[in-house]
């Protein structure tokens, strides 16, 4: 009887040896991402290859799937989703990032703000700390930005002014209500849908215009459809990875540094596309018959009176006061620099 007792004790240090590792394992997290970037494309490949850091860093039983092609609905719906657990993460765009916290829309809903790249940047490496502190009170974690290229509207007639677009049908993002509403103020037809309801929208005649950059309209063959190209560099489009704090902080700090360490590198991965590919996705659908129409002076200065207009009805509705003046603030302050020194 003294030996069972004995032995007892022993057996139970000897089982939970044996299932505690399998147990840790199933503690891994595992994270389920959603975004509307199409499957195999750059911005799928580098959030696989920030995966694999994050699984070897987390170890057994850890987990990183990729749900692309807007599967898990719009970008609005990604959002919801994170909230209530059924993602944990999300790539997404300035529309979906402004559903956790409006003072995103800064580096994408003020049209025509910004005339470069080294201009977006500026202004963005100077506004995304109180961004992410935003989001971080909210519960979010960003852990990479990116841009995606500029917005160009691509019609299925001719068009080189706002007042050529008065009365064609155009697409708005849907989940995107404050921006339909100024649509509509400013005498604009627009047409709420699904990134995935553009082609079958332009195919039937839902939609005459669509808003989206020369990259997006390569992929999709939307320049087949929508043949005139109006040159304006309307807005970036601008994006981030983010995670959940709840995934982020159940999370191992070797997880976690391994994200952060990964994300400098996909970043520049990704600016180095972006750079050229607006270019040679236009350049690609010349060749197969898209008209590239330039505004003359006069037009542009149209398109620029029409930002104006757009400009109070954005400033405390989409976009906080206070961040949208210091948006404007950091432009003028980059605008007033002396210009770089010219090499030898």
């Amino acid at each position: 009887m003294q030996s069972r007792r004995l032995l007892l004790p022993i057996a139970v240090l000897c089982l939970s040896m044996l299932i505690t590792p399998w147990a840790g394992a199933q503690d891994r997290v595992r994270v389920k991402l959603g975004t509307l970037a199409p499957k195999a494309s750059i911005y799928h490949r580098v959030l696989q290859e920030m995966g694999e850091a994050f699984r070897a860093s987390e170890g057994p039983g850890s987990g990183f799937t990729v749900y692309t092609d807007g599967s898990q609905g719009s970008e609005a719906d990604v959002v919801r989703r994170m909230r209530i657990g059924q993602l944990n993460a999300a790539m997404i765009t300035v529309v979906g990032l402004t559903e956790i916290d409006p003072s995103a829309g800064v580096l994408q809903k003020m049209p025509l703000l910004f005339r470069s790249w080294e201009e977006v940047e500026y202004v963005s490496h100077a506004l995304r700390p109180d961004i992410e502190r935003r989001f971080l009170e909210k519960g979010f974690v960003v852990v990479l930005w990116a841009e995606a290229g500029w917005v160009r509207f691509f019609c299925k007639e001719p068009a080189t002014q706002p007042s050529d677009l008065k009365g064609r049908r155009m697409f708005a993002w849907s989940g995107d209500s404050e921006q339909v509403s100024m649509m509509k103020a400013l005498g604009y037809r627009p047409v709420v849908l699904e990134t995935a309801d553009i082609i079958p929208g332009l195919q039937t005649g839902l939609v005459d215009v669509v808003p989206v950059t020369p990259t997006w309209a390569l992929a999709t063959q939307l320049d087949r459809l929508a043949p005139n190209m109006i040159d304006v560099r309307w807005a970036p489009i601008v994006g981030a990875l983010v995670f959940t704090r709840k995934a982020w902080d159940s999370m191992t700090p070797a997880a976690r540094d391994a994200l952060r360490q990964s994300a400098p590198r996909a970043a520049q991965a990704l600016h180095e596309h972006q750079v050229r590919s607006d270019s040679e996705a236009i350049a690609a659908m010349q060749k197969r018959g898209l008209q590239v129409l330039q505004p003359s002076p006069d037009q542009d200065a149209t398109w620029q009176e029409l930002a104006r207009r757009a400009y109070p009805m954005i400033r405390g509705q989409t976009i906080p006061s206070a961040t949208f003046d210091e948006a404007l603030r950091l432009i003028a302050e980059y605008r007033a620099r002396p210009p770089a020194p010219v090499g030898r």
